[in-house]
């Protein structure tokens, strides 16, 4: 940031009466021989164009040559003494020039020394002595000549320019004092001179600025108007300068110190050398040292990283604390501690991708946009805890998955599953050995962003608390909005922002998540999937998942829609896609082998041929072979992985009025048989003083609990007391009282997709859950039949048929 271009060094102001002479390059006192060419007049001047150079007038200026036209005009006038006029070219990078290409006020004077480089390099040293004005350019020449005008300089008197002049004087002096580098005898130079005309072409041939500017001042010929111009130009470059040598102060202060620090530190290394202390550990402690100051670190968690630092650099490396240290600070160094700015969200691409990737879940899509729309709306805001709660098989971590890719975001899961150590989510302290910092701090350290999705699966899962903590607790301050914006890991001992991390909850049971814990999240609940909605998931993304897991081409292998749905009623039975997805695999593996055998070349199969690929069919319609006698009805259950069905078989034996219950039955679902007894008796009038009565519900190995089976224990019951069995297409659930009342149950919605899956046309629900009918997908819902009941008669009117209780209608309320 000078205010100077270019000064002539001593080895390009040579003397003028040095008369050396040199062969292939050096100085030449004479010119070179340049032919014959007619005498250019007394009013006229060889003219050198310049590309990037102004002259002016009283000053020394080293110029250099290039073109041929411009080095035969040199040698011209050096041959016979001319003087030269320069002209500087309006544009730098133009060869072939003519009149209007060119100034047409210049600096002549006479060339004082001409140089030949030794690469063909033409320089001269000009005197400037005048300006002029170009009037009429010449032909007849190699170079260009033209008729001029020379300007005479102004007297230089008045009080005006007195006052200019010495200001000027002052500007120039102090901005040689800036800069250091200019030559010692400029300042007496300017001191010496007495003609303002002389000092402002001086100061306007060192001032760094564009040639433009100096050309206007060389056409500036009024000398007060000049004087103004240049001292301006300098008034502005002096200002920068004074800031340039503050800024180089400061700047060098701040080296010195550095180099103070430097040569301590050196001086500290080479105690280490004698003392026998590893290089490395220096190495390591420098590092650390940068990696602590890019970092990040808000300012408190920063002076404590320091203090840690300087304890660190005190101790001996073979010190037992050293490496735990070392690997404490480490970890602070490589968490995301910069606020990144985050991505915008875009909600039309996000519902691109969640379609894409997911088949059906309408109401489940909804949510999650409204929920990044509001997250777009007010970035800063305190959002609710997303939670999909369903079934195995789904869809949940792939939600979760689709929605980090939507937002942009990394994508992070930690499983919960068992977990039962507070340490696992806040870290164990420091005093412990191998201690380490909780998933959630790890899994950001993976991620190297806080701008992360970061799932915790199966939190239904987590274990209960005891000698280790309670697991739960620690997650009420990772969940809360209100509070995760300085989480205290129990490693780290410092506050770190967990409030840009979008946090997405899974379970398959509501049930087993504690409360406080429940109620930080908003509940999303998937239901499981109908069998057209198997086979479009299965057509869109599971055969080509897991066609290309097999090493299969999409023109070798493929199903027909018959053999999906094949798959999905005769060989899963199941909420989700998850086995479908592995008989689809199973099958693609066989037709594998037959193409790596050579035995075809692109196979499809369809429907018949599964019993050869797959084996029997593992599900069958038992439906009307199970209830085909009294005694037999179809309920309804709800499990942790979906609805299913369940068969409530009845039957009676002599004895001695005792009730038998088998199958795993819980404590309420017996007393529902109980109260299911002591109705049917109620309606058929039996004293069955003389019989025992076995209820049995199949699959007695799995624990069964809950009263919303006391509708069909009570159908199935009447159903053998009366010898009339139950529709085989029927299927029921709800709670009963003694008064007959069918009361309200859960899970409709699994239940449900139960019935519809195994066959079931006709649904019996207690006519207070018909709200419930609405979470009941579409399809489900035209393929079934609803009957809603209020009391037993309307499950008893459309499971058996037409029947009055013994003694009417009083005798089934219990009222007689």
């Amino acid at each position: 940031m000078g205010i100077m271009k270019h000064w002539p060094t001593k080895q390009e102001l040579w003397s003028a009466d040095d008369d050396a002479r040199t062969t292939g390059g050096g100085l030449v006192a004479a010119a070179p021989a340049a032919g014959a060419l007619k005498p250019v007049p007394d009013d006229a001047l060889i003219l050198i164009p310049l590309r990037n150079a102004v002259v002016f007038p009283g000053v020394l200026s080293p110029v250099t040559v290039g073109r041929a036209a411009s080095v035969a005009a040199a040698q011209a006038a050096v041959k016979n003494e001319h003087r030269v006029g320069f002209l500087l070219q309006r544009d730098p990078e133009k060869t072939d020039l003519e009149p209007a290409d060119l100034y047409w006020v210049g600096t002549a004077g006479p060339i004082v020394r001409y140089v030949t480089g030794p690469e063909g390099a033409h320089h001269l040293v000009v005197q400037g002595q005048s300006r002029f004005r170009v009037l009429q350019f010449l032909e007849g020449w190699p170079f260009l000549v033209a008729r001029v005008a020379m300007v005479e300089p102004q007297p230089a008197a008045g009080p005006e320019i007195e006052a200019r002049f010495l200001q000027l004087r002052e500007q120039a002096l102090e901005a040689i004092a800036l800069l250091p580098d200019l030559p010692d005898a400029l300042a007496n130079v300017v001191r010496d001179i007495d003609s303002p005309d002389a000092l402002a072409d001086l100061v306007a041939n060192i001032l760094d600025v564009k040639n433009e500017e100096k050309q206007d001042l060389l056409e500036t010929f009024d000398l007060m108007r000049r004087l103004d111009k240049v001292i301006a130009l300098l008034s502005a470059r002096v200002e920068v300068l004074k800031l340039s040598k503050e800024i180089g102060d400061k700047t060098r202060a701040e080296f010195d110190e550095r180099q103070r620090e430097s040569v301590l530190r050196e001086q500290l290394r080479q105690i280490q050398k004698e003392l026998g202390e590893d290089q490395e550990s220096a190495a390591e402690v420098e590092a650390l040292q940068k990696a602590i100051a890019t970092a990040g670190m808000p300012e408190d968690v920063l002076k404590h990283a320091e203090k840690e630092l300087k304890r660190l650099q005190r101790m001996g490396e073979g010190g037992g604390e050293y490496a735990m240290l070392r690997t404490y600070l480490e970890w602070l160094t490589e968490l995301p501690w910069k606020l990144e700015p985050q991505l915008p969200i875009d909600i039309g691409e996000a519902r691109r991708v969640l379609d894409a990737d997911h088949f059906g879940l309408d109401k489940v899509k909804r949510r999650i946009l409204e929920y990044l729309a509001v997250r777009k709306l007010n970035p800063e805001g305190k959002s609710p805890i997303l939670c999909f709660v369903g079934p195995p098989g789904v869809g949940k971590t792939s939600l979760g998955q689709s929605i980090a890719r939507a937002t942009g975001r990394a994508f992070q899961r930690v499983a919960l599953g068992g977990v039962h150590d507070e340490a696992e989510i806040r870290g164990h302290r420091r005093t412990y050995i191998g201690a380490l910092p909780g998933n959630v701090i790890q899994v950001l350290r993976r991620a190297g962003t806080t701008n992360t999705v970061l799932m915790f699966d199966e939190i239904d899962k987590l274990g209960a608390g005891g000698f280790h903590g309670d697991p739960a607790s620690a997650l009420l301050e990772v969940l809360d909005p209100e509070q995760n914006n300085k989480f205290r890991d129990n490693y780290l001992g410092v506050d770190f922002d967990l409030s840009r991390v979008m946090f997405i909850c899974t379970a398959n049971v509501l049930d087993s998540i504690p409360g406080p814990l429940r109620d930080r999240m908003e509940v999303i609940e998937l239901p499981g999937y109908t069998e057209e909605e198997k086979v479009e998931i299965a057509r869109r993304y599971l055969v080509q998942r897991q066609r290309e897991a097999n090493g299969l081409k999409t023109d070798q292998a493929s199903l027909t829609d018959a053999a999906l749905a094949a798959i999905v009623r005769d060989y899963t039975r199941e909420a989700g896609v998850r086995n479908l997805e592995r008989e689809i695999g199973a099958t693609l593996r066989h037709l594998a082998m037959q193409i790596a055998e050579g035995q075809a070349q692109r196979v499809t199969v369809d429907a018949p041929d599964l019993p050869a690929i797959l084996g029997a069919r593992r599900f069958e319609s038992e439906l009307a072979l199970r209830t085909s006698v009294p005694g037999v009805a179809t309920g309804l259950a709800w499990t942790p992985v979906g609805g299913d069905i369940l068969f409530i078989e009845a039957s009676k034996v002599p004895g001695s009025g005792r009730l038998i219950l088998t199958g795993q039955l819980g404590d309420v679902m017996k007393e529902s048989a109980q109260a299911a007894l002591t109705l049917a008796k109620i309606w058929t009038g039996d004293a069955l003083d003389k019989v025992d009565l076995h209820v049995h519900v199949p699959a007695g190995a799995t624990p069964k609990d809950g009263p919303s089976a006391g509708v069909a224990m009570f159908v199935a019951l009447l159903s053998l007391l009366t010898g009339k069995p139950v529709r085989s297409d029927v299927a029921m659930t709800g709670e009963i009282s003694l008064r007959g009342l069918v009361l309200p149950i859960g899970g409709v919605k699994e239940k449900t997709l139960a019935a519809l899956r195994a066959g079931i046309r006709t649904v019996m629900l207690p006519r207070r859950n018909e709200k419930d009918l609405e979470d009941v997908p579409a399809e489900a819902r035209e393929k079934l039949e609803f009957v809603w009941l209020e009391r037993v008669e309307d499950a008893v009117r459309c499971a058996i048929g037409e029947l009055e209780p013994v003694g009417g209608p009083g005798n089934a309320n219990g009222a007689d």
